[in-house]
């Protein structure tokens, strides 16, 4: 039996726990930081993802292995062929991180968030789409509807529906030629 060292342990708990995850977290999200109103919650965010992110890559580095050698793979302290590559996927996240600002004080810029009250690209698409379900719905019913009464209310719904989907879709290509 091996007599390790309280340094060895820990080492090895945060190698298997939560390096890798760290830093595989902040080049992902460089913009990510703990500080201002949602430092806590940011906090229990990034912790989380680097114990989930850093078990992950723990199992499929450890199964890679399994089934990557002649033998087998066996865990020891005495050939850490797992610790060894977990800190070198943690080393090149670290590289990435560091090339995407993950670490500068202030964090990079993300892309821009439409104003409140502003559609952005997927709920305008969200909204022609919807708007192009009522069109047909509509234009259904009027066929339904015939010569009675319902008709001339039909059709000025569906013109209003026709007009608020062609100034959408005029706002959708000035922002594509913007």
């Amino acid at each position: 039996m091996t007599n390790w060292t309280g340094l060895e342990i820990v080492v090895g708990i945060l190698l298997l726990f939560f390096a890798p995850g760290y830093f595989v977290t902040k080049a992902t999200f460089p913009e990510w930081r703990v500080r201002g109103e949602d430092a806590l919650v940011r906090a229990i965010e990034i912790g989380t993802l680097s114990f989930v992110l850093s078990v992950a890559l723990t199992v499929l580095v450890g199964y890679a292995l399994l089934v990557g050698g002649p033998q087998g793979f066996q865990a020891a302290w005495s050939d850490p062929v797992l610790e060894a590559i977990l800190f070198a996927i943690a080393i090149v996240a670290f590289g990435v991180g560091a090339a995407r600002g993950a670490y500068r004080a202030i964090p990079p810029v993300r892309a821009p968030t439409p104003a409140p009250g502003e559609d952005g690209p997927f709920e305008l698409a969200r909204e022609l789409t919807r708007l192009d379900r009522e069109e047909k719905r509509l234009s259904r019913e009027l066929d339904r509807a015939g010569t009675t009464g319902l008709q001339a209310d039909l059709e000025r719904q569906l013109g209003a529906v026709r007009a608020r989907r062609t100034e959408l879709q005029r706002r959708r290509e000035a922002e594509y030629a913007a």
